[in-house]
């Protein structure tokens, strides 16, 4: 149990984190002028905290990493668990990032392993093999029977994307059902709401602009109904913008360390809020119907492959060509999707984190499994009230 005097000190240790990073990102930002590693994106895309934790003035980076050695420091007689491990994660994360932002050139592998916080390898041919299974299996049920599962695959997407013209009513009435069931499980939202922006040209699928209050969609890509029905859960309720409002909210109070202000920056911190997204279907308990089921198994054979190509590209050096013809054959991706993942990969600071969807989504679902009803409540607090790297919410106990 932690005493009155380690929640204070860890109080003000998220204080500290939290002024550290987006000191860095301002000190980033400034020096850049939006044409370095990480563009114009900044290293916390969305801050809300500045009434709560303002951003520092950074002349240098060597100021920067005094700062993260003293932190460090602080960090040292926390006892073993899921706070000291995300802090130490968090940390890492951190040096690397500012390393990369000096000019430091360092491998995919050492991105991955430092800056992300994941596996540097593939996902293996066995696990994508049983996911392709798990497909297989449902599109038969579905009386897809004929043909190979990438043909049975294209059949059932065909036959069910929107007309673009029925995108923006669908996605009302499903963001109206989202919210409602968000509300109930997850976090009153108030009267947030967002409105649908259709975009062309991107790399992206879906991105959620929270300060505009829309969500920008590729029309570039097809969906069906399903698929928008997973991007407003992964994007809006209960993804990215109820998380931000949560963390505002409990920071606001007092009610979580002034860290959780971190939930969208590019670190650790990331796969987490990723898997919150892609997990936000199920954490709703949305999935009703065989289409459902479906293309959530489609999506997570198409996050897997996506990883281990991005490893096949910038870890292993493959061709791009070859990395098409891997995903094409794997997954069954849209050409705009498959060429969309190949410049996300070979982005220099944003790349590994096409890592994070795969192995935040497997952090999130991995817990989400294993609890029983009666800690869902906790369980639910600590996955949006708390800052998180995949090794500390697996400490999770509940």
């Amino acid at each position: 149990m932690q005493t009155q005097d380690h929640t204070a000190r860890d109080h003000q240790v998220g204080r500290r984190l939290t002024a550290l990073t987006i000191g860095m990102d301002h000190l980033e930002r400034r020096l850049s002028r939006g044409h370095g590693v990480l563009d114009s994106e900044g290293l916390v895309p969305i801050y809300l905290g500045e009434h709560v934790v303002p951003a520092p003035q950074f002349d240098d980076w060597d100021t920067v990493h005094t700062e993260l050695a003293d932190l460090e420091r602080e960090v040292l007689p926390y006892p073993n668990g899921a706070r000291r491990a995300f802090l130490e994660d968090m940390l890492r994360s951190l040096k690397t990032a500012a390393r990369l932002f000096e000019g430091e050139e360092l491998s995919f592998k050492e991105k991955l392993e430092q800056l992300v916080g994941v596996p540097a390898a593939p996902i293996s041919n066995d696990q994508l093999q049983a996911i392709q299974g798990d497909l297989d299996r449902l599109l038969t049920d579905a009386g897809y029977a004929h043909g190979t599962l990438a043909e049975r695959t294209a059949r059932w997407e065909a036959e069910r994307y929107l007309p673009q013209d029925q995108l923006e009513q669908t996605f009302t009435a499903l963001m109206a059902t989202a919210q409602q069931r968000t509300d109930t499980m997850i976090y009153p939202t108030g009267d947030y709401h967002m409105n649908l922006n259709m975009v062309r040209g991107v790399p992206f699928t879906a991105r959620c602009n929270f300060s505009v209050g829309q969500m920008d969609l590729n029309v570039d890509l097809n969906f069906t109904r399903s698929a928008l029905k997973h991007l407003v859960a992964h994007e809006v309720f209960p993804g990215h913008s109820t998380q931000l409002l949560y963390t505002r909210d409990y920071a606001e109070r007092g009610e979580s360390t002034p860290d959780v202000l971190l939930c969208t920056a590019n670190a650790v911190t990331g796969c987490i809020q990723e898997g919150i997204g892609d997990q936000g279907i199920h954490l709703i308990d949305w999935v009703d119907s065989t289409d459902d089921a479906i293309y959530m198994t489609l999506r997570r054979l198409r996050s897997s492959a996506a990883t281990s190509g991005a490893w096949y590209q910038m870890g292993e050096g493959w061709p791009e060509d070859r990395v098409y013809d891997f995903l094409e054959r794997t997954c069954f991706g849209q050409k705009v999707w498959i060429e969309g993942r190949i410049r996300f990969a070979s982005y220099s600071f944003r790349g590994p984190f096409i890592a994070s969807y795969w192995f935040g989504d497997e952090a999130v679902r991995t817990v989400r499994e294993r609890i029983t009803p009666e800690q869902r409540p906790a369980f639910i607090a600590s996955l949006y009230g708390e800052m998180h790297s995949p090794r500390s919410l697996q400490m999770f106990q509940g």
